[in-house]
């Protein structure tokens, strides 16, 4: 199963997958969406409609993946990214972003337990992999949201790791760097019409608001793509190796190694610039 199949790594994770002849449920939002992902995979894939704040449309998901019987592996991808300074930050914008990348994964992850324990059970050797990201590692300014909730998924799944490792069902965190799909244009647009309703004293922060949507911009346009990412996604989700932890993409393992490397005090002025 994997969460937030409509675009970007999702979706890439289900062509990929059902390519090699998995079945997948794949969990979009709008019917678009799952028009889209049944003509261009006939037989190979499984919609779910569902949203990681409609608590009643994930449970009914999980639901429907357990009467069909085992699951070998799930995605937990969806997400969005949120922007805005931490200080003039609405809480319900905040308490969104949590609720969509780290509550919703722990929900989607209890729904989805029976049906990998009944895979577990029939001898399959089940995995979840979590969508993270390097922003889990190393936090700057604008981003504070995310990074919370990026951070926050780091220990949950480190974690639930431990919890079912005795279960035989192997919990997996990728941590991308920038990759190119809409998760940045979004957040760009959404930030753009948070600073529109920000107080007048907010224009404090100009400079750090431009050259965030000025990164995120450059994410969207120059990240490694999706499809790159997806198969190392599905390759930690199907393959003979279990890693706890999957770095993707260059500048993810440069900024790890800086973050290990570096004495906290020069790392926070490099964040800080």
């Amino acid at each position: 199963m994997v969460t937030g199949a409509s675009t970007g790594i999702g979706r890439a994770c289900v062509a990929l997958l059902a390519g090699q002849g998995h079945h997948v449920w794949a969990a979009v939002r709008s019917a678009a969406d799952e028009e889209s992902l049944l003509r261009e995979h006939p037989g190979q894939v499984s919609v779910l409609r569902m949203d990681l704040t409609d608590e009643a449309s994930v449970r009914a998901a999980g639901e429907r993946v357990r009467e069909a019987g085992p699951l070998h592996g799930l995605v937990n991808n969806a997400g969005v990214a949120l922007a805005g300074p931490l200080e003039y930050l609405p809480l319900e914008i905040f308490r969104r972003q949590i609720e969509i990348n780290l509550t919703g994964q722990l929900l989607v992850t209890q729904v989805m337990l029976p049906a990998l324990r009944q895979a577990r059970d029939a001898g399959a050797h089940p995995r979840i992999v979590m969508v993270g990201s390097i922003g889990g590692r190393i936090a700057g300014p604008m981003l504070g949201p995310y990074h919370a909730a990026k951070f926050g998924l780091a220990g949950l799944t480190d974690s639930l790791r431990a919890e079912l490792a005795p279960s035989g069902i192997g919990v997996v965190l990728v941590e991308p760097g920038k990759v190119a799909t809409p998760i940045w244009d979004r957040g760009v647009a959404a930030g753009d019409d948070l600073i529109k309703e920000l107080p007048e004293e907010a224009g404090r922060y100009a400079e750090m608001i431009s050259a965030a949507r000025a990164d995120a911009m450059k994410s969207a346009a120059r990240g490694i793509p999706p499809e790159r990412a997806a198969a190392l996604v599905v390759g930690a989700l199907t393959g003979a190796r279990l890693r706890p932890r999957l770095l993707i993409g260059r500048d993810a393992k440069l900024a790890a190694t800086v973050v290990r490397l570096l004495p906290y005090t020069l790392l926070t002025r490099l964040t800080g610039r």
